[in-house]
């Protein structure tokens, strides 16, 4: 079971999510606009283990909401958008947002996105041994999905520490954009491969001097080349 907080000033979009969100046994709350979204999240913010947002809404649009929900809280957030434009994506994507559904949706889909995202997001259970690898300056811990550039917290997306995750894991191996589309971003993904490229964008940007370590093999995809020293503690 999820707690949902779904944002749209459509009061029908609102139900529909609602009905389908419940059917799957999951826990909603409602918000009519950006505002209305930012207090509940600043009020509580573990109150909510995703948000499903709209992008045009009064009082407060989705893309100054997201970034104002991140200043408090990491949860994610998928947005609904009637624009697909790269523009909108790569905005919202920089202000944090995990993923998109562009309107007028299928609400399997949507919900499929959702088992998505929180299939990649939710940490393991079970007391594992924590197992960090570092690479010059960068340090990734994968129990507690935190990265580090020269002893600095990187914020990350989890859709870009996924990405991260997936290259550092498959070091050393040509990794096609099919590959990684189907492996970070899932099955149900129904985007297009710019969207790859945005977050290699967005990556390298957070990872500043070690961005080096994500090398571009033209017309097939990706790698990740490094000098590892991995620890377990």
């Amino acid at each position: 079971m999820y707690r949902l907080l779904v944002v749209d000033d459509e009061e029908k979009i609102r139900a529909l999510i609602r009905k389908y969100a419940e059917f799957e046994g999951h826990q909603v709350t409602e918000a009519e606009n950006g505002m209305q979204a930012v207090e509940l999240c600043r009020k509580s913010p573990d109150a909510f283990d995703l948000i499903v947002m709209d992008v045009m809404m009064p009082e407060l649009d989705g893309f100054s909401a997201a970034a104002e929900i991140k200043k408090t809280c990491q949860t994610p957030i998928l947005m609904l958008s009637a624009r697909g434009e790269e523009y909108d994506k790569i905005h919202g994507f920089e202000v944090g947002v995990d993923d998109y559904v562009v309107k007028p949706f299928s609400p399997k889909e949507l919900m499929l996105r959702v088992n998505a995202i929180m299939n990649r997001v939710r940490p393991a259970a079970g007391g594992q041994p924590r197992q960090t690898e570092s690479f010059g300056g960068l340090t990734v811990d994968f129990s507690a999905r935190v990265v580090t550039v020269d002893g600095q917290r990187v914020d990350l997306s989890p859709k870009e520490y996924d990405l991260l995750s997936y290259l550092i894991k498959n070091k050393g191996l040509a990794l096609t954009r099919e590959m990684l589309l189907t492996n970070v971003w899932g099955y149900d993904f129904y985007g297009d491969d710019r969207t790859l490229d945005t977050h290699i964008k967005l990556l390298r940007r957070r990872l500043g001097p070690y961005s080096k370590y994500i090398v571009t093999l033209r017309g097939v995809g990706y790698r990740f080349e490094g000098d590892r020293k991995e620890g377990v503690s």
